[in-house]
């Protein structure tokens, strides 16, 4: 039998750390591509070919669809969920927005975590190990629906949760019950944002209009999140120690 060579580990090892960086790397290059063949193939300049991609997804019969089948999928290509947030409001106003962004950002979570789940088998295995990392892990496992929704409350980075969730194998239903209520605040705030810009041809033209409401709501939802995230940290269990129960110690 054969053996392994030390180019093949070091190769192997270096897949399966780099290789969905390497993946969205490659996505990014043919979509960058795709859109300057499309723009030099038509003659449009940047410009236009925004207001073409905005009127697609504005007046589409499947623009809703699009937009949200590319948050769905957004986080394997590692692309940033307050950008389409935002943008959701932008294009389709706070109603709307606040709807589609909604459905495409629970689809994206799942995405992650089922890829985090499948990935990460194995990952902080809660059979053995007793170290500052393995006892967190427990913890949130043990309060998978409390830790994920406090996570969200406190705008933690969206796609580090997801894996992370996945990676630590938590119940599901939990994790999806703890993100629908955990990001409503954050989705509507980020949308109404986006809602308060005017239209994508004003700001082409530099004349950039803020609705003072909208924005003002905005402001408010993320402290008022904030705030509620604290308030539940503050009601968790204490242990004798005046450390919230189950809480590790360094």
């Amino acid at each position: 039998m054969s053996t392994v060579s030390q180019d093949e580990i070091v190769k192997a090892s270096f897949f399966s750390r780099h290789g969905q960086k390497l993946i969205a790397l490659l996505f990014w290059v043919l979509i960058f591509g795709s859109y300057l063949w499309y723009v030099q193939s038509n003659n449009l300049t940047v410009e236009e070919s925004m207001l073409k991609v905005a009127a697609l997804l504005t007046t589409s019969a499947f623009g809703a669809l699009l937009y949200i089948l590319i948050y769905a999928l957004r986080a394997l290509i590692l692309f940033p969920a307050t950008v389409l947030t935002v943008l959701g409001g932008f294009l389709f106003g706070p109603f709307w927005g606040v709807t589609f962004t909604i459905i495409g950002a629970n689809l994206s979570a799942m995405v992650a975590y089922l890829v985090g789940r499948f990935f990460g088998k194995g990952l902080l295995s809660s059979e053995e190990g007793s170290g500052l990392a393995q006892k967190y892990a427990d913890r949130i496992r043990e309060n998978s629906f409390e830790s994920v929704l406090i996570m969200r409350l406190i705008f933690l980075p969206y796609d580090l949760v997801n894996y992370l969730s996945g990676f630590l194998r938590i119940d599901w239903k939990a994790f999806l019950l703890a993100t629908i209520i955990g990001s409503l605040p954050g989705t509507i705030s980020f949308v109404l944002l986006g809602s308060s810009f005017g239209t994508l041809e004003e700001l082409l033209n530099g004349k950039i209009s803020l609705n003072p409401t909208a924005l003002i709501a905005s402001v408010v939802l993320i402290l008022a999140s904030i705030a509620l995230s604290q308030f539940l940290k503050r009601r968790e269990p204490k242990t004798p120690n005046g450390e919230t129960k189950d809480e590790p110690t360094a």
